[in-house]
Parts: structure tokens; C-alpha cells; sequence
């Protein structure tokens, strides 16, 4: 292998958790959000989490392409599944798992990858405000 190349297996592992993991986290979060979204019987929540679901997965198919195309293809989504009770704990959770992986989902110095997740967790922060502030 010539000096500089990555080696094709590593991308694919980088490519194969973390990533994916992201990826399918938001899109989970998007069906979760939905359901709530056509439960609540408060119209500031039905607008905050219908807007949150409509505006998730843009972000998270950016972010998969972006990735993609630093890292290679996105090998391995989890396959479990576990819907959060509520709209503030949705956000939470979720904003809790990328704060704390981000970093090792992707580099620090990836800022096209990190401005993303910073779009996802602004998304995060404002639908949660919105749930907890305007009834």
C-alpha cells in the first residue's frame, strides 16, 4: 500500500459503528417523534415535535452522505429499537448520545461532519424548548 493510502478495512470499520448508530438514532427519533407528534393533545407539542421530525432526517441523510463520502459507505446500522415516553426525553436522550460520541463518531478537525451534528443538536435544543416552555 503506498504511503498515505488507508487502508479499505479500516474505513469500513470507522465506516460500520458509530456512524450508523448516529444515522439510525435520528431516524428512530424522527418515527418516535411522529407517534408522539399524532398522540399529544397539546398543539405547542404537536408543532414542535412535527416540525422536529420533518427537519431530522434531512440532517441525518446529509450527514450519512457527507460521511460517506470522507469515509467510505456506512456498513452497519443497529437494528434495535426503543421509543422514548415523551418529547423531553426523546431529546434528551438523543442529545445526550451526541454529546457524548460525537467526537468519536467523527474527528473534531472533521468540521463539515461536526457543523451537522451541530445543526442536529440546535434542532434538539430548540425542540426541547419548545416542549418545555410553550404549552
Amino acid at each position: 500500500m503506498k504511503v498515505g493510502m488507508v487502508d479499505p478495512r479500516e474505513i469500513e470499520d470507522k465506516a460500520g459503528t458509530l456512524a450508523g448508530e448516529l444515522v439510525m438514532l435520528c431516524f428512530h427519533a424522527r418515527t418516535t417523534a411522529h407517534i408522539l407528534h399524532l398522540q399529544t393533545k397539546s398543539y405547542a407539542e404537536h408543532k414542535a415535535l412535527g416540525e422536529f421530525y420533518d427537519d431530522i432526517i434531512p440532517l441525518a441523510d446529509s450527514f450519512a452522505e457527507t460521511y460517506q463520502g470522507e469515509y467510505g459507505i456506512i456498513t452497519a446500522y443497529p437494528t434495535k429499537y426503543k421509543a422514548a415516553g415523551n418529547g423531553v426525553a426523546l431529546m434528551e436522550e438523543l442529545s445526550d448520545w451526541i454529546e457524548g460520541n460525537r467526537y468519536s463518531v467523527c474527528d473534531a478537525d472533521d468540521s463539515h461532519l461536526q457543523n451537522i451534528i451541530d445543526e442536529m443538536v440546535a434542532l434538539i435544543r430548540s425542540t426541547e424548548y419548545k416542549l418545555k416552555f410553550l404549552k
